[in-house]
This record gives structure tokens, sequence and C-alpha cells, in this order.
């Protein structure tokens, strides 16, 4: 892809927004381990950040697919924790894309619209205590009472929940078992019944405050349904194409600042009668990461451009986020390595990078997912068929 001058000013607009509104503040809101979500948002919603593929008619930019390359890649490389990556991610692509897609118009009058203008937060509830990357095993339910949804269970792993205003959740509406029977809700947090049970303790992405919640009968009309009755799993899978391969540009994002700054480091630092970046090893080991994270960038582009042209991009989005979950962390590792025992210590980059970057091959699907994904393919013989490119 070669970006035009629009992209350019675009680039610089969310890069500059990044540095005043959210770096200078990101080792408080660690320390915090949560973020002030209703101030920060609309900071974001002001340069378009929130609604950038969406209808005009909400909020939107009606902008292509490559806005969003390039807004996630500039999260991974000018914001240095993944945290508030992460609860971005979760309002912009995650939580909102099967409302702006399948939603009524008066259901993203009520939700959508706000979200993309920063006023509400809202976050995305699949996950359950007993079913994670198995969606075909979630239990909880939505039963119908007149024009009424109510809803009993509880979802695990909910980022955005404890400040936030709606969630998108995925139930069962009807008897039918695995894949069947589903439906995606807009459940708003202050709903009788929703509980917020405890925040969780993560070993990273420590500024994105998560919860557990439980729904306890708790009552939401019917209207509140995202699409058609029934097609929740369908449209949540459509969901998750969008949060794995989002997630994939900002950790692009990441590894190129990550290699950057490890290699200033070792051209600063002294060793063995001069800088460490004379250690031929040490260069050709950074070099041959560099190369891996080119690649890969190479690959998640190739997958906006089949998004970009409205093809599926199911398997070239799951191979991006198999090899960059991989990937970071060693990239992660090794500038950890580098930088000595002052890489080790809780309070620098190096250590929360680790710690954050492990998030990559467990969230929006394990890489053991991706894999059970893939392998029908290849089983199949499907997995080099180019037809489907053509």
């Amino acid at each position: 892809m070669l970006f035009h001058d629009d992209h350019d000013a675009f680039r610089a607009s969310v890069r500059a927004v990044l540095e005043r509104e959210v770096e200078p503040y990101v080792d408080a809101w660690e320390d915090a381990g949560i973020f002030p979500a209703h101030e920060l948002f609309p900071k974001l919603a002001a340069v378009g950040l929130l609604g950038l593929e969406y209808d005009a008619a909400y909020g939107g930019e009606g902008a292509d697919h490559w806005y969003t390359v390039i807004a996630c890649e500039e999260f991974g490389r000018t914001v240095s924790v993944n945290g508030i990556s992460m609860a971005y991610n979760v309002q912009a692509n995650m939580a909102t894309p099967s409302l702006h897609a399948h939603g009524s118009h008066e259901l993203k009058e009520r939700f959508l619209a706000p979200a993309v203008r920063g006023e509400q937060v809202c976050s995305i509830a699949v996950t359950e205590p007993d079913a994670g990357s198995d969606v075909a095993g979630l239990r909880t339910r939505a039963e119908r009472d007149g024009d009424s949804w109510v809803i009993t269970g509880s979802k695990l792993y909910i980022t955005n929940a404890p400040q936030g205003d709606w969630m998108c959740v995925l139930v069962r509406t009807s008897d039918e078992g695995g894949y069947r029977g589903m439906s995606q809700i807009i459940v708003p947090n202050d709903t009788p019944g929703v509980s917020i049970t405890r925040k969780l303790d993560k070993l990273g992405n420590r500024s994105s405050d998560t919860a557990e919640v439980v729904f306890d009968r708790a009552r939401v009309p019917v209207e509140n349904t995202i699409g058609e009755v029934g097609r929740g799993f369908q449209q949540q899978m459509q969901q998750f194409q969008t949060e794995r391969i989002c997630a994939v540009y900002q950790a692009v994002g990441q590894m190129e600042t990550a290699i950057g700054r490890t290699l200033r480091f070792l051209r600063e630092r002294s060793a063995f009668g001069g800088p460490l970046l004379d250690n031929q090893y040490l260069v050709y080991r950074l070099t041959e990461l560099a190369s891996e994270v080119e690649a890969v960038r190479a690959h998640a582009h190739a997958c906006a451009e089949l998004i970009v042209a409205g093809r599926d991009a199911t398997r070239q989005t799951s191979v991006a986020k198999l090899l960059s979950g991989r990937l970071i962390r060693e990239v992660a590792d090794t500038c950890l390595q580098y930088h000595g025992g002052m890489g080790y210590m809780s309070e620098t980059w190096t250590s929360r990078f680790l710690r954050d970057s492990r998030l990559l091959s467990i969230g929006g699907g394990a890489d053991e997912v991706m894999l059970r994904v893939l392998s029908r393919e290849l089983a199949d013989g499907a997995f080099f068929d180019q037809r489907r490119e053509n």
C-alpha cells in the first residue's frame, strides 16, 4: 500500500493527539489500574478515531479501512502501554462493528452515535467462566418475556466494563445447542440485575479496566437485539475478524517501536570497550526480528486490501493473528534481554512490554484456535487455493 497525502495527514493528527492526551499520563494510569475513559474518549472522537468506517449519520467518518490501519498502527507506535490501545480497540473495533452493520436505526441512534462521540463507553461481553475460545460453550441465557429479554448468567474478562455505559452481549436465546440459537443484545450497565462483581488484577494491560459481570434476571427490551434473533454467533464471528486484525496492526506498531528503542539503547550503552551496537550478533538478531515484523506488516496490509475490496479475509486474518502473537513475544523477550538488569526492572518499558505482549496470543482467539481454523482449511486443500483471491 502506498499511502497518500490524506493518509499522512491523518497519521500525523493521530500521533499528535496520542502524544498530547495519552502518553504523558500512562504511568499514572498504569499505577491506578484504570484510565479516565469518559475524559479521554471525547478527545479521540474529536479526530474521528471512534467511528472511522461508520456512517456519517451516526457521527462516523465514512472512511475506508486504511484509516483504521493507520490509527491502530499509531496507537502501537506512540502509546507505550497496551492497556490504552486495548481499551480503544474495544470501543472502536470490538463492541460496535456488529451494531453498525446489523443494528436498527433506533438502536444506532441510542447507542452507536454516543459511543462514536465518546460520550458512552462500551464493552464486548462474550467470554464466560466456562466458555472462552469455545464460543459454542457459552451458557448465559436470555428468555423472552413479552417485549423483554430476561438475562441470566455471567461474563468474564470484560474490558471497559467497570466504567462502561453499555455492553454488546452474546447470549443464548433458544434451546438450540452449539453455534445455533445465539443473539447479540445491547445491555446498559445500569440495568437492574447487572453487577460488575469484581475488577480483575491482570499481569499486563493494567491501565485497561477489566471485570467480571453477572446478570441476575436483568431485563432489557427485545428491541435491543442487534440484527436477527438467532444470528448472534455469525455476527460475532464477523466482529472477531475486525478485532483480530486491528490487534495485529497495533502489534506491528509496538514491535517497530520496541526494536527502534532497543537499537538506540545499544548505540548509547558502552561495554567491552565500545557501544553494544558493535556486537554483530546483537545487530543481526534485531535485524532478523525487524525483517519478520516487516513480513507480518506486509501480510497485515494484504489483509487490509481484501477487507477494502469487500472480500473474505478470515484465513489471512487468522494467519496474521497467529504469527504476530508469537512474534511479539519474541521481540519483547529479546528487547528485555538486551537491556540487561535494567530491562528486568518493573518500571521500565521493556518489562511492561513483555507483560502486555503476552495477551495477543490469548485474547480474541488463542493461538490454538487460529491453528484449529487454519488446519481445517489445510486438510480440505483450501489453504493455498488462490482462486479465492482472484
